[in-house]
């Protein structure tokens, strides 16, 4: 496995600019764009290359890999008032607090 294999590398349309773009977060700013969604995630890859050789080159620490395991637990911080409001809409749907967040971000999400 190559080091840059360990960071999470994303293409997607961007309505705004119309044209992929291809990023790799918390390892470099910024990101390369093209019309071909193949050749985004190629360029990509030889950046991220790029980028790590040049982190080696002047003996920094790279940045933490974002490909990683996760928990499925984070703890989120609200306004008391919306923790209430969302304590409420759970008892009411008969669900948990942490399932009624689950189903919630859920729909948010997918």
């Amino acid at each position: 496995m190559k080091i840059s294999d360990r960071y999470l590398k994303i293409v997607e349309w961007s309505e705004e600019d119309g044209v992929y773009v291809g990023t790799c977060p918390g390892l470099f700013y910024g990101g390369v764009h093209g019309m071909d969604q193949a050749k985004v995630y190629a360029e990509l890859c030889e950046v991220v290359e790029e980028n790590i050789a040049l982190y080696l080159e002047d003996k920094r620490p790279l940045p933490p890999a974002t490909n990683r395991e996760y928990s499925g637990k984070f703890m989120l911080r609200v306004e008391p008032e919306l923790h209430k409001v969302i304590a409420i809409k759970a008892l009411k749907a008969g669900q948990s607090l942490n399932s009624f967040c689950q189903t919630v971000l859920k729909s948010a999400v997918f």
